[in-house]
């Protein structure tokens, strides 16, 4: 039996959300309160280094006890923590770029940065395989259609960030490359076989386990050929979880959760519901990331479950004895000095943006003239999102921005600055500018999940002289692409991903 109270042991599985920036007492008495274990961290947790370093200081100093520290660390457009780290590209540019020694090396540089910030474990690599069907979540965050790259791309990055002392968290089991809905949004149905999954899926995470990653995330969507129990996804499905992965495959690390207040999950049950059969499932963290109310009702059920024993106490020690190793990994809080980004870092993710440049419609041979005369740049207000999302600093101002790096190549551009979801007005006077322009240059943000920029990318083809699109955020934009409009990605909208882009169209 474990030392631990039951509380503190049912408090230790669950990884909660805060806030804000500052460590607050309301945030001290909900942790004391439902004894919670570890922290996720997100874009409102994080201004400067030195403010995240005294928030997680004040709350183990506050609570007299360590926590688990957590975030999302992907790259690309995944990304929380913003000053002390290297910005490096989405997985799909590195998979594109194909070199494993560089993802190698983003994992060790990662680790590195975010241990002199405190976190333990980051939840990555994203190991899903891509498939011909469009996937509207995750797109760019994979390495692939081809399920051994995923792999070998996979065991690189873990064995790099493992390497720093940073825990990775291969995700999410059983795969949903193929997930042909938003989990954040609403309950993804994935038809795929135990044939199809062992073929392609699963490959990356027999990997990941060969690799010796630390944890491993499950996922929201049901999958009905796997575990056929109605309104079962894979995060509630012992089948899936204990049977499959800790009894048949025999995985011994830890087994995290994604978050449970996501849509996929609200659609089938309460949260207290929810948790139970998450942790009945065979997890060892659940992660309750934003509100206190559904933070508390996940404690409460859970804690109720074991002492009416609805949930048997043998599986809560085991965790604990997971936990425990997990944690042993490191003694210290902060290991190597003071926050800062690797001096190689971003030379790095330059280069393995520049390899990954993809031409997907060429310009034609009056493109080049073209630029000699009056050049139009539509570019979305990323700088409206940077209030929940990581934009980084020089690209808030979009258009300075823009002609900071357009001036290397002799282009000095016209910007018109629009929406990220463009309304009617600025999409007419896009049209009316590129009508005017000699060339533009429209950075298409996703036309597949906006409306709004499917109708500004259909405006541009229609007015403009001469039309280059850079697909930001989603490549499989290019189907809606009129023939003659020349076209290249980076795979993502990161500074070193565009700036790539722009060295190929402009020179």
């Amino acid at each position: 039996m474990s030392a631990m109270s039951l509380e503190a042991m049912v408090g230790r599985q669950l990884i909660v959300g805060l806030p804000g920036p500052d460590a607050t007492d309301d945030d001290l008495r909900l942790l004391r309160d439902i004894h919670a274990g570890g922290l996720m961290l997100y874009r409102r947790n994080f201004e400067t280094s030195e403010r995240f370093v005294r928030f997680i200081t004040r709350l183990e100093e506050g609570l007299g006890r360590r926590l688990l520290i957590t975030t999302d660390h992907e790259g690309g457009r995944i990304i929380m923590l913003h000053r002390g780290v290297t910005i490096f590209p989405d997985n799909l540019t590195a998979g594109t770029a194909g070199n494993e020694a560089m993802v190698a090396r983003q994992g060790l540089i990662e680790g590195r940065e975010l241990r002199r910030l405190g976190v333990d474990v980051s939840f990555g690599p994203c190991l899903d395989v891509l498939t011909e069907r469009y996937s509207p979540n995750i797109g760019i965050r994979s390495y692939g259609k081809d399920p051994a790259v995923v792999a070998r791309f996979g065991a690189a990055r873990i064995h790099g960030m493992q390497s720093a002392g940073l825990s990775a968290c291969a995700k999410h089991f059983p795969g949903k490359g193929h997930a042909p809905v938003d989990a954040h949004l609403g309950l993804p149905v994935i038809d795929s076989d135990w044939g199809d999954m062992h073929a392609v899926h699963l490959v990356p995470f027999m990997a990941a386990m060969e690799a010796g990653v630390d944890c491993i995330m499950t996922s929201h969507p049901l999958y009905p050929n796997l575990d056929p129990a109605q309104r079962m996804p894979a995060t509630f499905s012992k089948l899936i979880v204990e049977d499959y992965l800790r009894g048949q495959v025999g995985y011994r690390g830890v087994i995290v959760s994604d978050d449970l207040e996501m849509g996929a999950v609200g659609a089938l049950c309460p949260m207290g519901e929810a948790a139970v059969r998450t942790a009945g499932a065979g997890h060892d963290l659940l992660l309750v990331c934003h509100t206190a109310p559904a933070q508390r009702a996940a404690y409460a059920a859970v804690l109720a479950a074991y002492r009416d024993k609805a949930l048997p106490l043998r599986a809560l020690e085991r965790s604990m004895a997971r936990l425990d190793t997990l944690d042993a990994k490191r003694s210290e809080r902060f290991t190597g000095g003071e926050p800062r980004a690797e001096r190689d870092g971003g030379a790095l993710a330059k280069a393995m943006a520049a390899r990954a440049v993809m031409v997907v419609a060429p310009p034609d041979a009056r493109w080049r003239p073209a630029l000699n005369g009056r050049v139009l740049a539509i570019f979305p207000r990323l700088s409206s999102l940077a209030a929940r999302i990581t934009i980084e600093p020089a690209m808030q101002d979009e258009a300075g921005y823009l002609r900071e790096s357009m001036a290397p190549h002799g282009v000095e551009p016209e910007v018109a600055v629009v929406g990220v979801e463009p309304t009617a007005e600025e999409i007419e006077g896009a049209r009316v500018a590129a009508a005017a322009a000699d060339a533009t240059v429209l950075f298409l943000y996703d036309a597949h999940l906006y409306t709004s920029n499917r109708a500004l990318l259909e405006a541009c083809q229609a007015g403009a002289r001469r039309l280059a699109v850079v697909l930001m955020r989603d490549p499989w934009d290019a189907e809606y692409l009129a023939p003659g409009v020349a076209a290249l990605t980076a795979y993502g909208w990161r500074r070193c991903q565009l700036d790539a882009v722009m060295a190929r169209l402009l020179t």
